[in-house]
C-alpha cells in the first residue's frame, strides 16, 4: 500500500503513525509484537498500545545501551526537545545518535520532528529522573520541579538571593529562577561567586546521587548554596542538587559514561576451522551417548517424581554415578531429553520418569539427525538446568516451614523466558567472528550487557551466560569456545524463528554478509542484535512530522537525526522477508550434512580380552551396544570402551530372557578376539544356577525342585524380613508380593527367575521396554509473544489502514468493499471455504463470507482476513468496520469481492 500522508503536521503519535509507510508499521509490529494481540481496529488503537505502560516497558529492556541513553536524555531534556540539545546532551555520541533515534521512532517511542521530538508520555514518566529515582544519568529533578514545594516565605528569599523580583505566585517564582539557571552565561557568574569549599560540595553530587544531607545549623558555605538555590531542601536534614545546576557542573552532558559503541569482542585463541569442528564432532557424538544411556538407565531403573515435581537428589545423583559424569552435567542430560520430549512423567499412581515413545523414534535416526534434533531443542528451551539446586520463593508455605525451596531439576520454576535469546544473541556473537576464533568470555560478557542492559538482572545474565558457554561445549555446538560449522545452520533457523528475529544476523550467518575479519588484537562483531532489527525509518516518514509547539518543521524535515543512518560497520539494511527464505527442515538437513562425515562410523565388533572385559575400539551400533551392555557393565569411557563382565552382568543378560547358549553365540559372533575360557566357565557357573528358585505373584511364593535349597534360604537370617514358610517340600510362600521376592533373592546371591501367571518361568521372553503414554513436547514459556511472519504482519498492516479509514480518519486508498452483495448466501465446501479465506490473508483481497450466528440468522459479510488458524478467521469486517474472529464452521461459504 502507498503512504499515506496527512494534509497538516501531526499532533499526536497517531498522526504520526498514520503518514508512515506500510513497510515502517510492519516494522513497528515485527519489533513490538505484543501490540498484535489483540489486533488493534485502527491506528488510534495501535497508538494507544503503544503508550501502555506494560508495552513501553518491554519495548524498553529491548533497547541497547546507547539507545537507552538516548531515551534517557530525551526525557532529562523533556518535550519538545530540539535535535541540537540532544546533541549537547550526548556529547561524543553524535555518530551513532542518527541510528539510535530512527531505533526509537521506529518502535514509536519516539515521535516529532528534529526540532521537536517527543517520548511517549509513559517512556517519559519512566526515565525521567525524580527526587526519589534519579535513574542511571544520576541528575535530580528541575529547578520548577523543587521551588514549588516550598513555601512562599522561603521561595521570596530565594528570589531575592538571585537579584529577581519578588512574586506572590510560587510557580512565577519558580520559573523566574528556572529562567537564570537556563542562562549558562548567568548561572556560570553565579557558580564563580560561589565559596571555595561549596565547589566541592558540588562536585560530589554533581554526577549523582544528586541528595545530599546538611545539619540543621549549615555551614556557611552550604548556606550561601541554600540562599542561592544551588542546593534545594527537599527534606528535613535533606538537600537535592537542581538537575539545570548539575548539567551546568558537567558542561552539559547527561551521562558519566556515555557508551554509544559496543564493547570490542576480541580473540584470544584462534584455531583451524577443520580442527574447531572435528573436537565439536567429537562432543556431539558423547552427547547422543549419554543421551542414549540416560534413557536406558531410565528404562531399566525409572526413578520417581516428587510430590512437588521434578527429580530428586538421590535419583540425580544416582543417574550422575551411572553415567560418569558431575551432577550439574547429569541435570544438563536429563533436562534437554525432558525438553526434546524423549522422558517423561509416566502419569502412574507410583509416578516414576521413564522415556516416551518418541524416543523410539529418535533412536531410529541416523546419529547426525539425532544430533540436530537436541541442538535445536536447546536454541528454543527456555528451561535453564543451572539453575537446578538455586532457592527461590515457594508460594503458600506453610507457617514453620522456609519461605523459599531449592529448584529439582526436571521440576516447575525452571523456565527463563529470555534464555533462548541470550542463547541467539551470544552465539551470533561467535558466528560474527572469523570462522575458528574464540572470543573472550569477558568480552562476550560485556557485549550481551550493552546489547541488553534491561533484559534481565546482572546476576542473572551472569549465571545464564556461563551455563550457555558450558552447554554448548557440552553439545558440540562449540568447540574450544568457538562456533562449530555444522551448528550454523540451526542458528540460522532459530534466528529466523525467533519472535523478534535478527535479521542481520540470518543475512550474516547465510552468507549474504561476511563476517568480520578479526585478529586477537582487534576482533570486534559487526553490530548488536537489537540495532539491525529495526527497519529505516525516513525523514519524509516519521521525521517530518511535527507538533504544533514547533514553527518551521516542515523546512526541518532533511535536518540530520530525522532518519536513519546505519554505520559503517553494519551489514546494512535486511529486508523482513528475510525470515522467510530460512526453511528450519532445510537447516536441520544442512547441519546433519556437514556433521555427518566427523561422526566415527558404528562397529558390529568388541575386542574379548583375558581379564573378563571386553574393550570396543569405537562407537557400537545400538542393538550390538544395548546387548553388550545387558551382559556386561561399562568400565570406563573415552576413545575406546571398556565393559567388565561379572556374576551380577551376566545374570543381568539371564534376567532379560537370554540362554547361556545364546549369550555363548553373541560372544563369539561379535568378538573379533577368541572367547576366553575364563569368560565361558563365568556363564555356564551363572547359568547353572539361574532359575533354580522361581518366584511369583500370588502373594508372593518361592518353588524349587531341590529341598535343600529352600533349606537354606528358609535358614538365611538375611532373609527374615520376608517371613517365607514352607507350604508343601518344593514351596515357600510369604506376605511380600514377587518383585520384592525377586530383589531380595537376587540381592542375596540366590539367582532366581521370574514366574508367570500361568506357572512358566519367565526365560526367554524377556521384560518389555518401560515407556510412558504419549506426550507432548513441552512447551517453551516466553515471557513475551510469540514472533510472526512476513505474509502476518502485511495482513495486520492492511488490516489496520483498513480500520483507519473505516473510521474516518485517514484518506481512502481503495480499500473499501464493494457495494453490492452476491445475490444469494456464499455456500462453498469447507475445504474451498478455508482455500479462499487463506488465499485472501495471503493476498490481501477482499471475501463475501455468508455466516450465521448463534441465533441462527444468516448474513452475509465482506471481510479483508488477516489470519486463518485453529478453526477461526481474524478478519477486518467492513460490514461492522471492526476486527473481528469468526469460528470457520458457522462460514457457509465464501466468495471473492473486488473492492
Amino acid at each position: 500500500m502507498s503512504q499515506v500522508t496527512s494534509g497538516s503536521n501531526p499532533r499526536t503519535l497517531a498522526d504520526e503513525l498514520r503518514s508512515r509507510t506500510d513497510s515502517d508499521l510492519a516494522g513497528l509490529l515485527l519489533a513490538r509484537p505484543d501490540l498484535l494481540s489483540p489486533l488493534p481496529g485502527d491506528l488510534s488503537q495501535l497508538a494507544t498500545r503503544a503508550g501502555t505502560r506494560a508495552s513501553v516497558q518491554r519495548a524498553l529492556d529491548r533497547l541497547d545501551t546507547f539507545g537507552l541513553q538516548t531515551a534517557e536524555a530525551l526525557a532529562v531534556a523533556g518535550p519538545p526537545c530540539s535535535l541540537d540539545d540532544l546533541t549537547v546532551l550526548l556529547r561524543d555520541g553524535e555518530h551513532r545518535l542518527p541510528e539510535s533515534l530512527a531505533t526509537l521512532r521506529s518502535r514509536a517511542l519516539l515521535w516529532g520532528p528534529p526540532t521537536a521530538m517527543r517520548l511517549v508520555r509513559t517512556a517519559q514518566e519512566l526515565l525521567a529522573p525524580t527526587p526519589q529515582r534519579p535513574g542511571p544519568t544520576g541528575l535530580g529533578p528541575t529547578l520548577g520541579e523543587t521551588v514549588t514545594a516550598l513555601s512562599p516565605r522561603r521561595a521570596q528569599e530565594l528570589l531575592a538571593a538571585n537579584g529577581l523580583r519578588a512574586t506572590a505566585d510560587p510557580v512565577s517564582a519558580a520559573r523566574a529562577l528556572a529562567d537564570v539557571f537556563s542562562d549558562t552565561d548567568r548561572l556560570s557568574a553565579l557558580l564563580a561567586e560561589a565559596p571555595d569549599h561549596s565547589h566541592e560540595v558540588l562536585r560530589r553530587l554533581m554526577w549523582g546521587p544528586p541528595q545530599g544531607e546538611v545539619s540543621a545549623r549549615p555551614a556557611p558555605h552550604l548556606r550561601w548554596l541554600l540562599d542561592h538555590a544551588l542546593l534545594v531542601p527537599t527534606a528535613p536534614g535533606t538537600v537535592v542538587l537542581p538537575r539545570e545546576v548539575a548539567l551546568a557542573l558537567r558542561g552539559g552532558r547527561s551521562h558519566r559514561d556515555l557508551r554509544p559503541d559496543p564493547p570490542e569482542l576480541t580473540v584470544h585463541t584462534h584455531h583451524r576451522p577443520e580442527r574447531t569442528d572435528v573436537v565439536a564432532a567429537g562432543q556431539a557424538h558423547r552427547a547422543l551417548a549419554l543421551t542414549e544411556s540416560l534413557l536406558d538407565l531410565w528404562e531399566r531403573e525409572p526413578p520417581a517424581v516428587l510430590r512437588t515435581g521434578g527429580l530428586g537428589v538421590r535419583d540425580l545423583k544416582r543417574a550422575a554415578v551411572a553415567l560418569d559424569i558431575p551432577e550439574p552435567e547429569a541435570a544438563f542430560w536429563a533436562e534437554l531429553a525432558y525438553a526434546a520430549g524423549l522422558v517423561a512423567s509416566d502419569g502412574g499412581t507410583d509416578e516414576r520418569y521413564a522415556p516416551t515413545p518418541a524416543s523410539d523414534e529418535w533412536l531410529r535416526l541416523t546419529a547426525p539427525e539425532r544430533w540436530t534434533r537436541l541442538a535445536a531443542t536447546w536454541l528454543e528451551t527456555t528451561r535453564c538446568a543451572a539453575l537446578v539446586g538455586e532457592r527461590a520463593p515457594q508460594q503458600g508455605a506453610a507457617r514453620g516451614r522456609p519461605a523459599d525451596r531449592s529448584l529439582a531439576a526436571l521440576g516447575p520454576g525452571l523456565d527463563r523466558g529470555p534464555a533462548p535469546e541470550l542463547r541467539l544473541r551470544l552465539l551470533t556473537l561467535l558466528a560474527s567472528v572469523e570462522p575458528g576464533g574464540a572470543p573472550e568470555q569477558a568480552a562476550l560478557r560485556e557485549r550481551l550487557r550493552w546489547q541488553a542492559p534491561r533484559r534481565m538482572p546482572d546476576p542473572l545474565r551472569e549465571l545464564l551466560c556461563s551455563a550457555v558457554l558450558t552447554e554448548a561445549e557440552h553439545l558440540g555446538v562449540t568447540a574450544h569456545g568457538a562456533l562449530s560449522g555444522f551448528a550454523r545452520p540451526l542458528l540460522t533457523a532459530a534466528q529466523a524463528r525467533a519472535a523478534e528475529p535478527d535479521h542481520a544476523a540470518v543475512a550474516l550467518l547465510t552468507g549474504a554478509v561476511e563476517p568480520a575479519t578479526t585478529t586477537p588484537a582487534d576482533a570486534e562483531a559487526d553490530t548488536d542484535a537489537d540495532a539491525d532489527t529495526r527497519p529505516d525509518v525516513s525523514p519524509e516518514s516519521g521525521g517530518a512530522d511535527a507538533a504544533p509547539e514547533s514553527a518551521g518543521a516542515e523546512s526541518e524535515a532533511s535536518a540530520p537525526g530525522a532518519g536513519a543512518a546505519a554505520p559503517t560497520s553494519s551489514p546494512g539494511p535486511v529486508p523482513a522477508d528475510t525470515t522467510a527464505e530460512v526453511d528450519p527442515a532445510a537447516a536441520a538437513a544442512s547441519s546433519a550434512e556437514l556433521l555427518s562425515p566427523l561422526l566415527p562410523e558404528p562397529l558390529d565388533h568388541f575386542l574379548l580380552q583375558a581379564d573378563m572385559t571386553a574393550v570396543a575400539p569405537g562407537p557400537l551400533v545400538r542393538d550390538l551396544a544395548r546387548a553388550l551392555g545387558d551382559a556386561a557393565d561399562v568400565e570406563s569411557t573415552g576413545g575406546a570402551t571398556v565393559y567388565r563382565f561379572s556374576p551380577t552382568s551376566v545374570r543381568r543378560a539371564l534376567d532379560a530372557g537370554r540362554t547361556a547358549a545364546e549369550l555363548h553365540a553373541f560372544l563369539t559372533e561379535h568378538s573379533r578376539t577368541p572367547v576366553p575360557q575364563p569368560l565361558s566357565y563365568l556363564v555356564d557357573d551363572v547359568a547353572r544356577r539361574h532359575g533354580r528358585l522361581r518366584a511369583g505373584t500370588a502373594a508372593g511364593y518361592v518353588t524349587c525342585e531341590d529341598e535343600a535349597t529352600l533349606d537354606q534360604v528358609l535358614a538365611d537370617r538375611r532373609l527374615a524380613p520376608l517371613r517365607l514358610r514352607r507350604i508343601a517340600p518344593t514351596v515357600l510362600v510369604g506376605p511380600a508380593g514377587g518383585d520384592l521376592l525377586l530383589a531380595a533373592l537376587k540381592e542375596h546371591g540366590y539367582a532366581p527367575s521370574a514366574e508367570s501367571s500361568e506357572g512358566a518361568v519367565a526365560v526367554g521372553a524377556g521384560t518389555p521396554p518401560r515407556r510412558t503414554p504419549p506426550r507432548a513436547v513441552p512447551e517453551p514459556q516466553p515471557d513475551g509473544p510469540p514472533g510472526t511472519d512476513a505474509s502476518l504482519l502485511r495482513a495486520a498492516v492492511r488490516a489496520i489502514r483498513s480500520g483507519d479509514h473505516a473510521a474516518g480518519a485517514a484518506p481512502n486508498s481503495g480499500g473499501r468493499p464493494p457495494s453490492d452483495p452476491p445475490a444469494s448466501l456464499p455456500r462453498t465446501e469447507p475445504a474451498e471455504t478455508l482455500r479462499l479465506l487463506r488465499s485472501a490473508a495471503s493476498s490481501g483481497a477482499l471475501v463475501w463470507i455468508g455466516y450465521v450466528g448463534a441465533d441462527g440468522v444468516a448474513t452475509q459479510r465482506v471481510l479483508a482476513p488477516v489470519r486463518v488458524e485453529g478453526g477461526f478467521v481474524t478478519a477486518f469486517d467492513h460490514t461492522a468496520e471492526e476486527v473481528r474472529t469468526y469460528p470457520l464452521h458457522r462460514i457457509t461459504g465464501a466468495a471473492p469481492a473486488s473492492s
